[in-house]
C-alpha cells in the first residue's frame, strides 16, 4: 500500500517538460557618463522641483480630474478582487441549504417494492412519500503543493505591480502638464516677439511712405516692408492657433472642458528649473515606477510556473456533510433518529493525457522569459533615456548661451541699419535682412528653450520624479485584504514607490535562471535585485521543512520568505 501511494505520488513529477532559459542581459553601468553622485533628482518633489504655483495648480487639478487615472484605479480595484477571488479558493467552502420534496414510487420498482414492506413507528411510509432535508455541506481542497496559495500570492504581486503602473502613469502626466505648459509660454513668448518685429517693421514701413512722399525712396522699398509685415501678422494667427490648441491639451489632461489656461511668460528665457542629480545607475530600480512594475509582474511569473508545476502533482481535496431529513416535518430534528452526515476524501492526479497541463506549464515559462526581456527592455530604456535626455539638456544650455550673444548682436545690427537707412546711408534690403535675421533669431532661441525646458522635464521624469506619494490618492479603492477603506499596503510590505529590494549603492546584482531541467544556473540577468530570484526559480518541489521563521525574504522585511531551498513561504499579512 505504502508503495502504491508512493508511484502515484512520483509518477506524474518525473516526466515534468524541460523548461527554457533567457539569454543574458547586459549588465548595468555603474555611472551615468562617468559621472558619479549619490544624490538623485526623483527625490525631489515635483512642487519643489518647478517651484511655480501656477504650474503646480495645474498638475494639483491633473492628478483629480485626468480620466486615464481614473480608469487606473478601476484596474487597481479589479486587481484587489482578483486577490480576494484567489484567497477564497484555498480555504473551505461551506454551505448552507434546504430541501423538500415529493416522490412516489412504482410498486413493481425496487424503490417501491422495498417502501410496501417497510413501517416507521409502526404505521406504513407515507404514498407519497415526502422529503424534508436540512443540511450543510463543507469542501476544501487541501493546498499541500502550494498551488492555491502561489496563485494568491501572484495575484497580490499583480496588484503592487498595477500600483507602480498607475505611478509612472502618474509621473508621465506631472511630465506632460509641465512640458505643455512650457510650449503655452514659449508660444506666448514667441506672439510678444513677433508683436516686437511688426512695431520695428511698421516704423520702417512709415519712414519709406515719409522718403517716398518726399521723393526720396521708391515704391518697391514700401512694398518689401508692408509684405514684412503683412506676414508677420498672418503668423500671429498661426501662433495663435497653436496657443489654443496647447491650451486645450492642458485641458484634456486636467480633464475639463476648453477654456483660458492661467500662466506667467515673462522672463522666459531666462527661466531656470531646479539643477539635476543623475544618482547612481542602480537607483532607477528603486525610483522608475515602470522598472518595479516590470520586477513585480517578472516575480508573479515565476509565480505562475509553480502554479502550472502543481497541477502535475495529485490534489487532495475533502468533503463532509451533516444535516436533518425526515419524510415528517415533526420528525426532522429528532436526534440521533433523522440526523444524518457523510465525510471523503479524495486524492486524484493526472496520468494519461496530460498535454493540457504540460501546455500550460510550458506556456507560464515562456510567459516568464517574455517578463525577464520585459525587464531588461525596461532598465536598457531608462538608462538610455537618462544619458540622451542628461546630454540633450547640457547641449541645448550651452547653445542658449551662445544664441543669447547672437540675439544681442543681431538687435545692435538691427539699430544700427535703421539708424543708417533713416539718415540715407544704408539701402532698405540691408534693413529688411537685419530684421529678417533678428525675428528668426528671436525664434530659434525661443525653440531652442522650450526644449531645453522640455528635456529638463522629461529627463527629470526618466530618474523617477513626479510621483505622487502616499496611498490615498484613491478613495473608493477597496482594500487587497477585504473591506473598502483606503488602498493602503500591507504591514511591513514596501511602498509602491519602493522597490521589491533596496538597490545597492554600487553594483547592481545579477541572478542565475533555471537551465532546461529546472536545476543549475545557465545565464544571468540585468542588472537584477534579489528580490526576483523567486520569480525565476523553476518552481522547486515543495518542500515539507519549510518554516516562515526561515531567512531569505523575497520582499524584506518580512516576506513573502523563501527557505534555505528557495521555497515560497508565506505574505506578511497571511496568518
Amino acid at each position: 500500500m505504502i508503495l502504491a501511494c508512493g508511484l502515484v505520488l512520483s509518477l506524474p513529477a518525473c516526466r515534468l517538460p524541460k523548461l527554457c532559459c533567457a539569454q543574458k542581459g547586459e549588465p548595468l553601468p555603474d555611472s551615468f557618463n562617468g559621472e558619479v553622485s549619490l544624490d538623485s533628482s526623483a527625490q525631489l518633489g515635483w512642487r519643489e522641483f518647478f517651484d511655480d504655483p501656477t504650474l503646480s495648480g495645474l498638475i494639483d487639478q491633473a492628478l483629480v480630474g485626468n480620466q486615464e487615472l481614473k480608469i487606473l484605479a478601476q484596474d487597481i480595484r479589479i486587481a484587489n478582487f482578483e486577490i480576494m477571488a484567489r484567497q477564497g479558493e484555498y480555504l473551505p467552502f461551506v454551505n448552507l441549504g434546504a430541501r423538500a420534496g415529493l416522490e412516489k414510487s412504482s410498486v413493481y420498482s425496487r424503490e417501491g417494492a422495498v417502501e410496501e414492506n417497510l413501517l416507521a413507528n409502526g404505521k406504513a411510509f407515507p404514498d407519497p412519500l415526502p422529503e424534508f432535508l436540512v443540511a450543510a455541506n463543507v469542501s476544501w481542497e487541501i493546498d499541500i503543493w502550494r498551488k492555491l496559495r502561489n496563485a494568491k500570492d501572484a495575484a497580490a504581486l499583480r496588484y503592487f505591480a498595477t500600483r507602480d503602473g498607475q505611478n509612472y502613469v502618474v509621473t508621465r502626466l506631472v511630465a506632460e502638464v509641465a512640458e505643455n505648459y512650457y510650449e503655452l509660454l514659449a508660444l506666448d513668448n514667441r506672439m510678444m516677439a513677433l508683436d516686437k518685429t511688426i512695431e520695428i517693421q511698421q516704423q520702417s514701413l512709415d519712414f519709406s511712405i515719409a522718403k517716398k512722399e518726399a521723393a526720396r525712396e521708391t515704391e518697391l522699398a514700401v512694398q518689401r516692408f508692408e509684405a514684412e509685415v503683412r506676414k508677420n501678422q498672418s503668423e500671429k494667427l498661426i501662433v495663435q492657433q497653436q496657443i489654443t490648441e496647447a491650451e486645450n491639451r492642458i485641458n484634456f489632461l486636467l480633464g475639463r472642458y476648453p477654456q483660458p489656461v492661467p500662466r506667467q511668460s515673462a522672463s522666459y528665457i531666462d527661466l531656470q528649473l531646479h539643477a539635476l542629480s543623475t544618482g547612481l545607475p542602480s537607483q532607477l530600480l528603486q525610483n522608475r515606477a515602470d522598472i518595479r512594475q516590470a520586477e513585480r509582474e517578472l516575480a508573479a511569473r515565476g509565480l505562475d510556473v509553480r502554479v502550472a508545476r502543481a497541477r502535475f502533482y495529485p490534489s487532495l481535496s475533502l468533503t463532509a456533510g451533516v444535516g436533518y431529513q425526515a419524510f415528517n416535518t415533526k420528525y426532522l430534528f429528532i436526534s440521533p433518529e433523522s440526523l444524518i452526515y457523510n465525510a471523503a476524501g479524495e486524492l486524484v492526479g493526472p496520468l494519461i493525457n496530460r498535454k493540457a497541463i504540460k501546455a500550460d506549464y510550458l506556456s507560464a515559462n515562456a510567459a516568464q522569459i517574455q517578463a525577464v526581456y520585459d525587464y531588461q527592455l525596461t532598465v536598457l530604456d531608462a538608462y538610455t533615456e537618462v544619458i540622451n535626455l542628461m546630454n540633450k539638456v547640457e547641449n541645448y544650455s550651452q547653445s542658449i548661451a551662445i544664441k543669447k550673444q547672437q540675439l544681442a548682436a543681431l538687435e545692435s545690427s538691427v539699430d544700427n541699419a535703421t539708424k543708417l537707412f533713416q539718415n540715407a546711408r544704408a539701402e532698405y534690403m540691408e534693413v529688411l535682412l537685419a530684421q529678417r535675421d533678428l525675428i528668426e533669431a528671436r525664434m530659434v532661441l525661443i525653440e531652442t528653450k522650450q526644449e531645453q525646458l522640455s528635456a529638463v522635464v522629461n529627463a527629470y521624469q526618466a530618474l523617477g520624479g513626479g510621483a505622487y506619494g502616499g496611498y490615498s490618492f484613491l478613495a473608493d479603492a477597496t482594500n487587497p485584504m477585504g473591506g473598502t477603506e483606503l488602498i493602503a499596503p500591507p504591514e511591513n510590505f514596501p511602498a509602491a514607490n519602493e522597490p521589491l529590494t533596496q538597490p545597492d549603492s554600487t553594483t547592481p546584482q545579477s541572478q542565475p535562471l533555471p537551465t532546461s531541467d529546472g536545476d543549475a544556473p545557465a545565464t544571468d540577468l540585468l542588472p537584477y535585485p534579489d528580490a526576483i530570484r523567486d520569480g525565476l526559480d523553476a518552481a522547486p518541489t515543495p518542500s515539507s521543512d519549510a518554516t516562515p521563521q526561515e531567512t531569505g525574504s523575497l520582499l524584506k522585511p518580512d516576506g513573502p520568505a523563501l527557505n534555505s531551498q528557495g521555497n515560497f513561504l508565506k505574505w506578511p499579512w497571511q496568518s
